[in-house]
């Protein structure tokens, strides 16, 4: 698997745009990434390393089951996914793509 496979989007709210930068303004350098189900930790970091030239302190994930949703009588579900939150060290350069 490509690591531009495996960084599927990055996802930008609010909730995860707060995690950038703590209550002072100082930055954390936590990014947000949708990533498939089926990598695990030590994929998604090499990844971000390898796209973005940084070095990454550590890797947290979550994983997301699809909603059930109906049309009328139709059941359906939205497909399940898995998000992964990436802390940087304190001397790697920021990712441009989020800041603000």
């Amino acid at each position: 698997m490509n690591s531009y496979d495996i960084l599927r989007r990055p996802i930008i709210t609010e909730r995860s745009m707060e995690s950038v930068f703590d209550k002072e303004g100082n930055e954390i350098k936590k990014y947000t990434f949708e990533v498939p189900k089926t990598v695990n930790k030590v994929e998604i970091k090499k990844a971000v390393e390898e796209v973005f030239g940084v070095k990454v302190a550590k890797v947290n994930t979550m994983n997301f089951t699809g909603k059930l949703k109906r049309m009328g009588r139709t059941e359906g579900r939205r497909t399940s996914w898995k998000k992964a939150v990436v802390t940087l060290t304190a001397d790697s350069k920021t990712i441009e793509f989020f800041e603000m």
